[in-house]
């Protein structure tokens, strides 16, 4: 499975990783950039909250978020939710019109 742009490593448990320079998507946040969207970490994690939400609620109890401005971070004591959730994610981003569909409903964090 491939879930680039985004990694996971694991210390004390797994983390789910994208480093937010301004390059993942710009045109999708620069749509909502006059709420204060700027394509960071936390607005991918506004992102991953909603997908989390509509499409994967069995997930939910199962990851956390500590995202920073730099970097987009969720995690779990297991490998598989987070797998799952990059997969979700790279076949949202994938899909303009879905992403976009998605993110209009995402609240910045």
């Amino acid at each position: 499975m491939n879930i680039e742009p985004f990694y996971i490593v694991e210390e004390e448990g797994f983390a789910l990783c994208l480093e937010t320079d301004g390059t993942f998507h710009p045109e999708l946040f620069a749509l909502r950039a006059d709420e204060g969207f700027e394509g960071n970490g936390y607005d991918v994690e506004a992102v991953a909250v909603q997908y989390l939400n509509e499409c994967a609620p069995y997930l939910i109890r199962d990851i956390i978020f500590d995202s920073e401005a730099g970097m987009f971070v969720a995690m779990s004591e297991e490998r598989e939710p987070l797998e799952d959730l990059a997969e979700g994610l790279c076949e949202l981003f994938a899909d303009e019109e879905k992403a976009k569909d998605l993110f209009s409903r995402a609240e910045i964090i």
